[in-house]
């Protein structure tokens, strides 16, 4: 977990290098019971407090000049319990190890995002998510957690249990309190078959409702200042396992897909006039493959070149228009953008501020090379998704504040007035939280 968040002469920097900040202290506490003493002494000094997972936001909403707490002792696999198909992790669980452990039990979770450095906390406090028809988000999954509020109170969470809270503390965005403990729904481990191939960008808009219907897990890439996308459709399969060999693997998943894209990169940092042309090759690099794996090696891959990245969520029945005036801006801008644009989709949840709560969602990523001017391009992407009530992703990057998003959440104050209620003296504020849901 250090070798993702760095923390050099008691700075903190995320993955992204797009925030750093100076704790006065920082903890590692071994127990709740620990854990709640951290609070009460916090409370003592007048200190604020941020729990930090692997660092994967591109926000700062992890960051504090106050006390911070790091999950590195609160990790592993609390119980499996069978009957139920339930399985309780601590928090501080990566999701990488949670993965391979469930695995070894012959479980799995029914979604995951794309990436798998992130802790379970991290990665479900901020609304992360993957494709589906059904099923997207990782906190959409959660049965049940333990959250330890600002005066040391531990409340355990669930439909039946505290359900004003859990609604909430599913996606708490840091600002409840701190999770220590999460129950996930996990089912049988089961096979996918992926299938990913080139496809026009035209097509795929003009099929896309299709496309989305016909399969579990559906998501696409566009290659801006091309025509091409890539698509890829993961369904559950009878078998048998067909993984991908691996050199092939290592060709088209770290050559290809990090180490000759990381060089890419570079070059387009160094000569920007050369990226429509590189695009062209790049969006055609990866042939059409097919195969069949359990599913956290289909649905994650590896992200080793460092990037910057801003991701809206658009009701679904928006996608195809936000994804044409995307693609109009950049045309006729002066950008130029090496990174595909992501898009995916998540059925309507009822968590407060879920990125998909109470709405069919489509999401559309745009992403800069670490270290190369992203401004400009998000700034205009963002035009086009606020145009279409865009919900960002609460752990990327943006720029809107409590007043914009008290107009796209239908239940932003529910969540104000429980967050005035579990941390009355804003115990886990810092800035990002001031920004998103006002004083």
């Amino acid at each position: 977990m250090g070798s993702t968040a760095s923390a050099r002469n008691g700075t903190w920097r995320n993955w992204g290098g797009t925030v750093s900040a100076r704790p006065a202290r920082e903890v590692a506490p071994a127990s709740v019971d620990e854990l709640a003493a951290v609070l009460r002494r916090a409370a003592e000094d007048g200190l604020p407090v941020k729990a930090v997972g692997s660092g994967h936001s591109f926000t700062s909403i992890a960051a504090t000049d106050g006390v911070l707490i790091r999950p590195d002792l609160l990790t592993g696999i609390r119980g499996i319990d069978r009957e139920a198909g339930t399985v309780t992790v601590e928090a501080g669980t990566p999701l990488r190890r949670l993965n391979v452990a469930l695995a070894r039990e012959g479980l799995s979770l029914t979604n995951m995002g794309d990436i798998m450095e992130q802790t379970v906390s991290g990665a479900t406090s901020t609304g992360t998510h993957g494709t589906g028809r059904d099923s997207a988000s990782i906190a959409a999954q959660i049965k049940g957690l333990e959250l330890v509020t600002a005066d040391g109170t531990v409340l355990t969470c669930s439909e039946k249990e505290n359900p004003d809270v859990f609604a909430a503390a599913r996606i708490s965005l840091g600002a409840l309190g701190v999770v220590t403990a999460v129950t996930f729904a996990v089912e049988p481990v089961f096979l996918l078959t992926a299938r990913e191939e080139p496809m026009p960008f035209d097509r795929v808009c003009a099929e896309f409702d299709q496309l989305h219907a016909e399969n579990e897990h559906f998501e696409f890439y566009w290659f801006p200042h091309t025509g091409n996308t890539t698509t890829k459709r993961n369904n559950r399969s009878a078998g048998p396992e067909r993984p991908v060999p691996r050199l092939k693997g290592w060709i088209e998943d770290e050559f290809l897909s990090n180490g000759v894209f990381q060089a890419v990169n570079w070059v387009g940092r160094a000569v920007p006039a050369s990226i429509p042309a590189i695009a062209q090759i790049s969006s055609k690099a990866l042939s059409a493959r097919t195969y069949t794996d359990i599913p956290y090696k289909v649905f994650t891959s590896p992200r080793r070149v460092r990037f910057v990245e801003m991701e809206y969520a658009v009701p679904r029945e928006a996608l195809v228009e936000t994804l044409r005036e995307l693609k109009a801006m950049i045309d006729r801008s002066r950008l130029r953008i090496t990174f595909p644009v992501e898009v995916r989709t998540a059925p309507s949840d009822d968590i407060t501020l879920s990125t998909a709560s109470g709405r069919d969602t489509a999401y559309i990523a745009v992403h800069m090379f670490k270290g190369t001017p992203y401004q400009g391009y998000f700034t205009a992407a963002e035009r086009v998704f606020t145009a279409h009530e865009g919900r960002p992703h609460w752990g990327k990057i943006h720029t809107r504040d409590a007043e914009y998003f008290s107009r796209v959440y239908p239940r932003f104050t529910e969540f104000t007035a429980l967050r005035d209620r579990l941390d009355p003296e804003r115990r886990f504020r810092n800035d990002y939280l001031r920004r998103i849901l006002g004083t």
